[in-house]
C-alpha cells in the first residue's frame, strides 16, 4: 500500500467516524465568514450610527474564533490520542516520526481545508439570511442583499490557517514526545478508572454540593438589601462566581460518584444489566472528565443566562414602553399637542385624549417603607408625583386616604412598600397626614413625572387642591400637565408615529412615543440577543460534539464487554436500555446543572432588564435543551451500532 493510498484510507475512516467534527468545522467556518461579511456589508453602514452594528459583530467574531479554536484544539487532542495505537503500529513497521507526522498533516490538510472551502461557500450563501435575521430582531428598516467581501474571505483564511498551524504543532509535539510503548498506553492512562471511593472524594463531593447551594443562596440575596455598598455587592458577586464554579468541579469530581456509590451500596452490589451499563460507567468516568464538564456547564449556564436576560428585555420592551408613556403618545406642552392632534385629524386617525394635572410633593413615607437596600434617600422627605382621583377612572379615594400606583419591579426590589400605614404629604407651609391604602401597578402618567420610576400618589380632589395651592416651586417639574393620546385603532400606530416624529423634530424626551421607545429597546437588545444566540449555538454544537466524541471513545473501549454480554444471552435491546440511561446521565447532568446555574443567575437580577421573566426564560431553556438533546440521541445511535457489531 502506497502512502497516498494510506492517507485516503485513513481520511475515509475519519470522515466515517468523525462526521460531527467535520459538520462542526464547516458550521464554524460558515458562521465566522458570515459574521465577518456583516462587518463589511454596506447595509451595516446605514445602521452603524444607531446600533453600532459593525463594532458589535466584530467583537462577536473575536469570541467566535476563541470558541472555535478551543473546540478544534481539544477535539484534535482527543483524536490524536485515539489514534495513538495506530501511530505506534506505524513506528513498529519502520516509519519515522517525521514520516508519520507528514501523513497526519496531509490527512488534516485535506479534511480541514476541504471543510474550510465548503464552510466559506455556505457562509456566503447564508450571509443574506443572517443579515435578514439581524434586521428582523432589531426592527431595522434596511434592505439585506447578498454581498461578497474579499476582505472577509482573506480574514477567514488567515484565522483558520493559524488554527491549523496550532493543530499541526500540537500533533508534532505529541508524536515527538511519545515512545512506541507509551503510544499503546495513552488511552488507558488518560481514561483511568477508579474502583473504590475514598474518604477524601466523599468529602470533596459534599463540599461541592454545599458550595453550589451557598452560591445559589447568596445570589438570591444579592439585591435584597443584605449588601448595601458597592464593595459588598462586588464581593458577593465574586463569591457567587467562585463558589459555583469550584462547587461544580468538585461536584463532578466527587459528588456524582458518591451519590451513585450510595445507590449501589443500597442494592448490596446486586445490579441489573441496565445499572451496570449506566451507573457503574458514570461513577468511574465522570471524575476524569470533571474539568471538561465544569467548563461546558459554566459556559452553557453563561450562554443560557445571557440569552434569557437579553430576551427578557426584548420581550418586555412593549410593556415597559407602555408603562413609561402611559398611552400611545405623551406630551407636556399643550401647543405641541394641538399640532399633533391636527395632524391626526388631517389623516383621519381617531384618538382619545386625557389630561392630568401633576404636582411634586415631599412625602414622609417612613412608616410604610421597608428596607431601602442601600438607596441614598431620606424616607422622611421623598419627592413623589401627586394627582387627583378625579383624573383616574374607576378610582375614588376617601378624603383622608391615598393610593399609590405605577410601581415597577425594579424599584420594588430596592424600596419595598408595606400594605398600609400612615404617611404625610408636605406642602410649602402645610403638612397633610393620610392613610396609605395599598399599591396598584397601573401607570397613569408618563415617566417624565415619576423621578425614575417612583410611585404616583392618588388623593381626593379636595386634598389635591390644598396641595396645589401650597406647592414648593423648587421641586416642581417644568410642566405640571400630562397629556396622553391613545389611538382608537392600533392599526394606525405606525402612521401616527411618523406624524409624531415630524412634530417632535427636536427629539425632546419630554414628548414620548410608545412605539419609538419599544423599537429603541428592541433594537438594542435584539442585537445583543442576535449575537449571544449565535455564539451560544456555536458553543452548544462544539461542546455537544466533544461529549459525543468522548462517548465514541468509551463505546470503542467497551466493545469487548458488549461482545461478552451478547454471548451470555443479552439481547441488543437489553444492552441498549442501559446505554440510554447512561446517555441521559452523561448529557443530562451537565445540562441540568447548567440550567440550575442559569436559573439562579437570572432570578437574582432579571428585574434590571424587564418586566417579564418566566415566559422568556422558559422559552430559551426549552430550545437549548432540545438542541442539546440531539447529541445525546446521536450518541445512543452510535452505541446501537457498536452493540450491533459486537458479535
Amino acid at each position: 500500500m502506497s502512502v497516498n493510498q494510506l492517507i485516503f484510507r485513513n481520511l475515509k475512516k475519519n470522515l466515517k467516524n468523525y462526521y460531527l467534527y467535520v459538520f462542526a468545522l464547516i458550521f464554524s467556518v460558515a458562521l465566522y465568514f458570515a459574521f465577518v461579511t456583516l462587518q463589511y456589508d454596506p447595509a451595516m453602514n446605514e445602521t452603524k450610527d444607531s446600533i453600532k452594528g459593525a463594532a458589535a459583530i466584530k467583537a462577536a467574531s473575536v469570541l467566535l474564533v476563541a470558541i472555535v479554536s478551543i473546540f478544534l484544539l481539544y477535539a484534535n487532542n482527543i483524536f490524536i490520542k485515539r489514534r495513538s495505537k495506530e501511530i505506534g503500529l506505524f513506528q513498529l513497521i519502520g516509519m519515522t516520526k517525521s514520516k508519520i507526522f507528514n501523513i497526519l498533516t496531509a490527512e488534516n490538510f485535506i479534511l480541514y481545508f476541504g471543510s474550510l472551502v465548503i464552510g466559506t461557500f455556505i457562509g456566503f450563501s447564508v450571509s443574506r439570511l443572517i443579515l435578514m435575521i439581524l434586521f428582523k430582531v432589531t426592527g431595522m428598516d434596511a434592505v439585506a442583499s447578498l454581498h461578497f467581501s474579499s476582505q472577509a474571505l482573506i480574514q477567514t483564511i488567515v484565522v483558520f490557517c493559524v488554527i491549523y498551524l496550532l493543530i499541526m504543532l500540537m500533533n508534532y509535539v505529541f508524536i515527538k514526545r511519545q515512545s512506541i510503548l507509551s503510544l499503546f498506553r495513552v488511552v488507558s492512562s488518560t481514561e483511568g478508572k477508579v474502583k473504590k471511593m475514598s474518604a477524601f472524594e466523599i468529602i470533596i463531593g459534599i463540599i461541592g454540593v454545599v458550595s453550589i447551594i451557598s452560591g445559589y443562596y447568596i445570589s438570591s440575596k444579592l439585591f435584597s438589601g443584605d449588601f448595601t455598598t458597592v464593595t459588598e455587592l462586588f464581593g458577593a458577586m465574586i463569591f457567587i462566581l467562585g463558589s459555583v464554579i469550584i462547587g461544580t468541579y468538585l461536584f463532578y469530581k466527587g459528588s456524582v460518584s458518591f451519590i451513585f456509590n450510595v445507590i449501589r451500596k443500597k442494592k448490596n452490589g446486586y445490579l441489573n444489566i441496565n445499572q451496570v451499563l449506566s451507573l457503574s460507567s458514570i461513577m468511574f468516568r465522570m471524575k476524569s472528565n470533571a474539568l471538561l464538564l465544569t467548563i461546558i456547564t459554566t459556559v452553557s449556564a453563561l450562554a443560557i443566562g445571557l440569552l434569557s436576560l437579553s430576551y427578557i428585555s426584548y420581550y418586555s420592551a412593549e410593556k415597559m414602553a407602555e408603562n413609561q408613556v402611559a398611552g400611545d403618545f405623551s406630551f407636556i406642552n399643550a401647543d405641541v399637542t394641538e399640532q399633533f392632534k391636527r395632524e391626526l385629524a388631517a389623516n383621519d386617525i381617531p384618538f382619545n385624549e386625557k389630561k392630568i394635572d401633576v404636582i411634586q410633593v415631599d412625602a414622609n413615607l417612613k412608616e410604610i417603607l421597608g428596607n431601602l437596600n442601600g438607596l441614598m434617600v431620606d424616607p422622611k422627605a421623598m419627592t413623589i408625583p401627586v394627582i387627583s382621583d378625579n383624573a383616574v377612572k374607576n378610582i375614588d379615594v376617601p378624603k383622608g386616604d391615598t393610593i399609590f400606583t405605577g410601581y415597577n419591579d425594579l424599584l420594588q426590589k430596592f424600596m419595598s412598600l408595606k400594605d398600609s400605614g400612615p404617611i404625610e404629604l408636605k406642602g410649602q407651609n402645610e403638612t397633610i397626614p393620610l392613610q396609605y391604602l395599598g399599591l396598584k401597578k397601573d401607570f397613569v402618567i408618563s415617566g417624565y413625572f415619576t423621578n425614575g420610576g417612583q410611585p404616583i400618589a392618588i388623593v381626593d380632589e379636595t386634598v389635591f387642591d390644598r396641595l396645589r395651592k401650597d406647592v414648593n416651586p423648587e421641586i416642581q417639574k417644568e410642566s405640571a400637565l400630562f397629556i396622553g393620546i391613545t389611538l382608537k385603532d392600533e392599526a394606525n400606530l405606525e402612521k401616527a408615529n411618523e406624524l409624531f416624529k415630524e412634530v417632535n423634530g427636536s427629539n425632546d424626551n419630554s414628548f414620548s412615543s410608545r412605539l419609538e421607545i419599544s423599537n429603541g429597546q428592541k433594537q438594542m437588545m435584539g442585537l445583543v440577543m442576535f449575537i449571544v444566540g449565535f455564539l451560544g449555538l456555536t458553543f452548544l454544537i462544539t461542546s455537544g460534539c466533544i461529549l459525543y466524541f468522548k462517548q465514541m471513545g468509551e463505546g470503542e473501549e467497551e466493545k469487548p464487554n458488549y461482545t461478552i454480554l451478547r454471548k451470555l444471552g443479552f439481547t441488543q435491546g437489553d444492552l441498549l436500555k442501559g446505554i440510554q440511561a447512561k446517555q441521559v446521565f452523561n448529557f443530562g447532568i451537565p445540562l441540568i446543572v447548567g440550567l440550575f446555574h442559569s436559573y439562579f443567575a437570572v432570578q437574582s437580577g432579571w428585574f434590571l432588564f424587564g418586566s417579564e421573566v418566566w415566559t422568556p426564560m422558559i422559552i430559551v431553556m426549552v430550545i437549548y435543551t432540545c438542541l442539546y438533546s440531539i447529541f445525546g440521541i446521536l450518541s445512543v445511535l452510535y452505541y446501537k451500532k457498536v452493540i450491533k457489531e459486537a458479535l
